[in-house]
């Protein structure tokens, strides 16, 4: 691996890079240098704990600096800038032999008029499931529904169209239909699959179901899918009871699906498998995904399954 020691020089052919194979314009060049320039600064002279060398840097701590950068009321659309920057400099220091693995991959970059993502703690993600009234067949589903966001990192989109069929409970894994309709799998956890067994043989069983509906897994009252603005209610109640104070929806859960796996140490490009990102076709799916090594890393690193 190359030495990593002397930034000025990395800063300089960092910028070259931008222009000769990237192809970016003087003014973007100038001010992606900029904003590195500002993490820099801030990775040797701005963290309580001290110092910390560029190899040494991890997702986590880019969300630590994008926060602070956020509670200094920065602009967004220059947040999302910088996150581009970030990127762009991570990338390459990857593609040159700087460092093995790319921790910018996951950051987001903040929609403008949008706060960046919260993330949930797994207490609060308890507290929130504890405020479910398990005695009615509402609460039952719930339950189902939050462990499935969770468990599974599922968008809101994805998670209103599951359907029954794609749900391998003996598996243990689904088969979620996400953007573009590109496919993806994803290992389910244990406490998962006992959830939506539990709503299956208690509710969904005894659902007149509407036709037409009837591969969908998670159904309201009348038999019908639920609306994507239906999950955010009941989220943002559920968080409400668990007082809860943050800003939340449904991509809480679904980033904090993300954050406590790469916390708990999970490879960086199963989690991207598993979001859905973009970059993934459904060719490679087939051809390059091992559900065995993704299960594998959701045993390993996921919270719920490693019960206190």
């Amino acid at each position: 691996m190359r030495s990593i020691d002397d930034i000025a020089r990395i800063r300089r052919s960092f910028a070259g890079y931008l222009t000769l194979q990237r192809g970016l314009s003087e003014n973007t060049r100038q001010a992606y240098t900029a904003d590195i320039d500002k993490l820099i600064d801030w990775l040797l002279n701005g963290r309580a704990d001290g110092p910390m060398p560029l190899r040494e840097v991890t997702y986590a701590t880019l969300q630590e600096f994008m926060a602070q950068v956020h509670d200094l009321g920065i602009a967004r659309r220059s947040q999302a800038r910088l996150v581009s920057g970030i990127r762009q400099f991570f990338r390459y220091l990857t593609i040159e032999g700087y460092i093995e693995t790319d921790p910018s991959e996951l950051l987001e970059v903040p929609h403008p008029g949008r706060y960046l993502p919260q993330t949930l703690s797994v207490e609060e993600i308890d507290a929130m499931i504890a405020a479910i009234d398990t005695s009615t067949p509402e609460g039952t589903r719930n339950v189902a529904i939050i462990e499935t966001l969770y468990g599974c990192g599922l968008r809101v989109s994805e998670l209103v169209n599951l359907e029954v069929s794609n749900v391998y409970l003996t598996e243990q894994y689904v088969v979620v239909n996400g953007k573009g309709n590109k496919q993806r799998i994803v290992p389910m956890s244990p406490v998962a699959i006992d959830r939506i067994l539990e709503y299956m043989r208690q509710v969904r069983s005894k659902t007149e179901i509407k036709p037409g509906e009837d591969n969908i897994l998670f159904l309201n009252r009348r038999g019908a899918r639920l609306t994507r603005q239906m999950i955010f209610t009941i989220i943002r109640r559920l968080a409400l009871a668990a007082d809860i104070r943050k800003t939340i929806s449904p991509h809480t859960l679904r980033h904090s699906f993300a954050t406590h796996l790469l916390e708990g140490g999970a490879n960086l490009r199963a989690i991207q498998q598993m979001l859905g990102h973009e970059s993934i076709s459904t060719t490679e799916i087939y051809l390059h995904l091992n559900p065995t090594l993704l299960r594998t890393q959701i045993l390993l690193h996921h919270p719920r399954n490693h019960p206190s």
